[in-house]
């Protein structure tokens, strides 16, 4: 039987990204009227989950080339960066249906306070972004030796 340690603060780091994305789709939602190709209004598919060793986020980029991304972490905050240019080979006039967003986007996502942020590892592959970051080793118990005297 594993002992699983008790986190109280386990929860509001998810807390956290909800009441962020309810304020992302508000902003998104007021924006979407100004026009029909909003630059905030593209934000990539992203998936968060726990790699034992890791926390693993894959953002799906497509369109999206390696030199339009910035990946950066600052105060257990990781932000996603980027942007998808507009395709200018066809004429605004020669489409008859254009549903693809385009511009730039920005996501940022709460880790929590147990992982090594010097020591992410970020791959672009096939239009999707992997970052790899890494928890750090746990910290296990000191013995000390107590002498009787």
């Amino acid at each position: 039987m594993t002992l699983v340690r008790f986190d109280p603060f386990r929860g509001v780091a998810t807390l956290q990204d909800r009441i962020n994305r309810i304020f992302d789709d508000a902003l998104v939602r007021s924006r979407d009227n100004e026009d029909d190709i909003n630059l905030c209004a593209w934000k990539p598919a992203v998936d968060i989950y726990d790699n034992t060793d890791s926390i693993v986020i894959k953002a799906e980029l497509p369109g999206v080339e390696k030199k339009d991304v910035s990946v950066e972490i600052k105060d257990n905050v990781i932000t996603l960066k980027g942007e998808r240019v507009i395709d200018n080979e066809v004429k605004e006039d020669n489409y008859y249906r254009k549903e693809r967003s385009f511009g730039t986007f920005q996501r940022a996502f709460t880790l929590p306070d147990a992982v090594s942020s010097d020591k992410v590892r970020a791959n672009f592959k096939d239009g999707v972004l992997k970052i790899e970051i890494p928890k750090p080793e746990e910290k296990k118990p000191k013995q000390i030796t107590v002498n009787v005297e």
